[in-house]
């Protein structure tokens, strides 16, 4: 489970002050997108939720929350096996691992995965994604 936050305020964050968060939001949810605001010796700060994996998520000691800083928003997304393809469309991305392909919205956020026996190809167009497996494809409209 994973948090990638961005203060929405001025300040240098060290990796410790992410396990004071952390402390702050334990037993919380939070969803991709939102902004959740965090008091820290009787001041708020604010926080806007780049990425929650998965959303809704329940914060707990083993979440693991990063920041972002800056004009640039980075996401790592690191799925275990080698990443054969990545085809984007208009609402996301699709990485092909082999035979799984998995469908991320424009945030990041897993909104499908499937594992196909005979997998063949991948269309896209502005709202879909086909995939072409065996004898027959399967229409995405995520």
């Amino acid at each position: 489970m994973r948090l990638v936050l961005k203060p929405l305020f001025e300040a240098e964050l060290t990796p410790d002050f992410a396990e004071v968060i952390k402390g702050k939001l334990l037993g919380k949810e939070v969803k991709t997108g939102e902004k959740v605001v965090v008091e820290l010796i009787g001041e708020p700060l604010h926080f806007k939720v780049l990425l929650a994996e998965p959303s809704p998520l329940k914060v707990d000691k083993s979440t693991k929350i990063e920041f972002s800083t800056g004009d640039l928003d980075v996401i790592n997304i690191e799925f275990g096996k080698e990443v054969d393809d990545v085809i984007t469309f208009g609402k996301g991305f699709v990485i092909l691992l082999g035979n799984e392909v998995v469908v991320l919205s424009k945030e990041g956020q897993k909104v499908y995965s499937e594992e196909f026996k005979s997998l063949k190809g991948i269309r896209v167009t502005e709202d879909l994604v086909v995939v072409i497996h065996g004898s027959g494809v399967k229409i995405i409209r995520p």
